[in-house]
């Protein structure tokens, strides 16, 4: 028995006309995302590595990662829309193309973070500020974690699911967690403040209290430094931030006050060349100013002069430099003028 077959014969409620306007659409649809993936986006590929700017750089990497499957999927829910389907199949079609473009979304916002992380770092790098890489893949981490947590919660929010109570649940357990790893997210804030603040980097040499030292590393939870005995000294990152910190590296200049006493027996007429002789001492010493010299004062047992200078350097090796210079040219001026130093006398009266 011959069965006659035409364009409106109907198989499984769909004339052939409804598959043909479905396939073709999935062809359409499906061409339509091939040119843009091999043609525009290579365009706009093209035209982001001329520019400066490196986000189109990430923005690009991240469509670039998309898989052909996500084409096929976004392909048949389109034309699934020009036939008749049963209800439960339409609603598993919705829920699948939510998942696919959300899945897909955020992957493409995970690759832009990491691309923009590694080009953060490799600036920092160049910076000479290599240690910053710890920072940043930590804020990138949290980041992408973050944005998984916000795209579930918006997945099972278009699937029909309640999620005030997932949320709650969430708040509820991030509480119980920060709370019982208290310190531990307190030396990670810390470090994120040390990070964005910078009051000190690798290579500056800091005091914290009593103790001081090379800054070697700037850690997630601790700073450690080298102390001038040469031990490492670890500090928790929130010590740090409530602590004054001394930042010597970023001197710029040195003021340095001393005093010189001489003898009482000194004639006046050497007491008063004291001053000129050692400002012609500071004319000859490269990178240090003169501020004043003045005899300030008569001390119990010499007569003090006070010697105000700057060093223009923050470097404590060249102030020591100089200042090693500063006192044999004084030590060798008094021993020329004949000009004797005071040093602390006692004297003891017997009485008979």
């Amino acid at each position: 028995m011959a069965v006659d077959i035409t364009l409106n014969s109907i198989f499984f409620g769909n004339s052939l006309i409804s598959y043909s306007k479905a396939f073709g659409v999935f062809i359409f649809s499906f061409m339509i995302l091939y040119i843009i993936r091999l043609f525009i986006i290579k365009y706009l590929k093209a035209i982001a590595e001329k520019t400066h700017n490196r986000f189109d750089d990430a923005l690009i990497r991240g469509f670039e990662s998309l898989s052909w499957f996500f084409y096929i999927v976004v392909s048949l829910f389109f034309a699934v829309k020009y036939i008749v389907v049963p209800h439960i199949i339409d609603i598993i079609a919705n829920y699948l193309l939510i998942i696919f473009v959300s899945y897909y979304a955020i992957s493409i916002l995970g690759r832009i973070i990491d691309h923009s992380a590694e080009i953060l770092i490799n600036k920092r790098n160049k910076a000479g500020n290599g240690d910053d890489h710890v920072i940043i893949d930590l804020m990138r981490r949290f980041i992408k974690v973050s944005l998984w947590i916000i795209g579930l919660i918006w997945i099972l929010s278009n699937l029909g699911f309640n999620v005030t109570s997932l949320i709650a649940g969430l708040g509820i357990g991030g509480i119980a967690i920060a709370l019982a790893l208290q310190n531990v997210l307190s030396d990670i804030f810390a470090s994120f403040s040390i990070y964005f603040d910078k009051p000190f980097r690798v290579g500056d040499f800091i005091v914290v209290g009593n103790d001081m030292g090379i800054v070697q590393k700037i850690g997630i939870k601790t700073t450690r430094l080298k102390t001038l005995q040469g031990e490492e000294l670890v500090i928790s990152n929130k010590e740090l931030t409530e602590s004054r910190v001394h930042n010597f590296k970023k001197m710029d200049k040195r003021r340095v006050v001393f005093n010189v006493g001489v003898t009482y027996d000194t004639p006046i007429s050497k007491l008063k060349k004291i001053p000129l002789s050692i400002k012609k001492i500071f004319d000859n010493i490269e990178l240090v100013t003169l501020d004043r010299v003045h005899f300030n004062r008569f001390n119990d047992s010499n007569l003090n002069f006070e010697i105000v200078y700057y060093v223009d350097s923050g470097d404590y090796n060249t102030y020591m430099d100089k200042n090693q210079d500063i006192h044999l040219a004084i030590k060798e001026l008094f021993d020329k003028e004949k000009i004797e130093f005071a040093f602390p006398t006692s004297s003891i009266h017997l009485i008979h």
